[in-house]
C-alpha cells in the first residue's frame, strides 16, 4: 500500500473541499435559521455535496470516455483549472467572502447553494475525484481507498459545521480567510503536478527517476 499517495490525495482533497473555508459561509447561511435546525441544516448540505462528489468519482471517467475524451487530457485542463481556482484563493476573494456574498440565509435553498455547492461540493473537487481516480492506473482498491479519503473529509468537514459557532469565535472571518489562502499556494502545486501527470500519461513527458548505474 502507498501511504505516501495516500497522504497525498488526502491533503489534495482537504484543499479543494477546504472545511475550513466553509465555516463562515455556514455561519451566515443559518443566520436566520433556528438553532435546533443548525445541525440538520449542516447534515443535509454535506449529504447533498457526498452524493455530488461521489457520483464524479464513481461515473466521471465513463463520461469522458464516453465522449471520447482521454484521461490526460482532462488532467491537463482539470490542472489548468485547478491552478486558476487556487490563483482566486490566494489573489480574489478567500473563500468565505466569495460564498458568503451568495447566501440567502433560507434554510432550504442555502443547504444547497452556496453551502453544499460550490463551497463544499467546488468545481475544484469535482475535478480532482475525477483525476484521482483513474481507472487504467489504479485498481479498485486504490480507488476504494480514495472514496475512503472524501469520506472522512466530508465527515471532517461535517464536525467542523456543528462546532462552527465554538471555530468561528476562535479563529475568526479573517482567520478563515488567511487558511483559505494558504490552502490555494498548496492547491496551486497540486494542480501543476496535475498538468505534468497528464503529459506523462500521454506520453509527452517522461517523470520517472532515471535507472541507477
Amino acid at each position: 500500500m502507498d501511504w505516501v499517495g495516500l497522504q497525498r490525495e488526502l491533503i489534495t482533497l482537504f484543499v479543494v473541499i477546504d472545511p475550513v473555508g466553509s465555516i463562515p459561509v455556514f455561519l451566515f447561511a443559518t443566520a436566520s435559521v433556528p438553532p435546533a435546525l443548525h445541525r440538520r441544516f449542516a447534515i443535509r448540505a454535506v449529504l447533498i455535496a457526498a452524493l455530488v462528489l461521489f457520483a464524479f468519482l464513481i461515473g466521471g471517467q465513463f463520461v469522458l470516455e464516453a465522449l471520447g475524451l482521454q484521461l490526460g487530457s482532462f488532467q491537463i485542463a482539470g490542472g489548468i483549472v485547478l491552478f486558476l481556482f487556487a490563483m482566486t484563493m490566494v489573489f480574489g476573494d478567500s473563500k468565505p467572502t466569495a460564498e458568503i456574498g451568495a447566501a440567502t440565509g433560507d434554510p432550504m435553498t442555502s443547504a444547497v447553494f452556496p453551502m453544499a455547492m460550490p463551497s463544499i461540493a467546488s468545481p475544484g473537487a469535482m475535478l480532482a475525484v475525477v483525476i484521482l481516480t483513474d481507472n487504467h492506473r489504479q485498481s479498485i482498491g486504490e480507488q476504494a481507498w480514495t472514496a475512503l479519503l472524501l469520506a472522512v473529509v466530508l465527515v471532517f468537514t461535517l464536525m467542523l459545521l456543528l462546532a462552527a459557532t465554538r471555530i468561528q469565535r476562535l479563529i475568526g472571518t479573517t482567520g478563515a480567510s488567511v487558511i483559505s489562502r494558504i490552502m490555494g499556494i498548496v492547491l496551486a502545486t497540486i494542480a501543476v503536478d496535475a498538468v505534468l501527470t497528464g503529459f506523462e500519461t500521454m506520453g509527452v513527458l517522461n517523470l520517472s527517476p532515471p535507472p541507477i548505474p
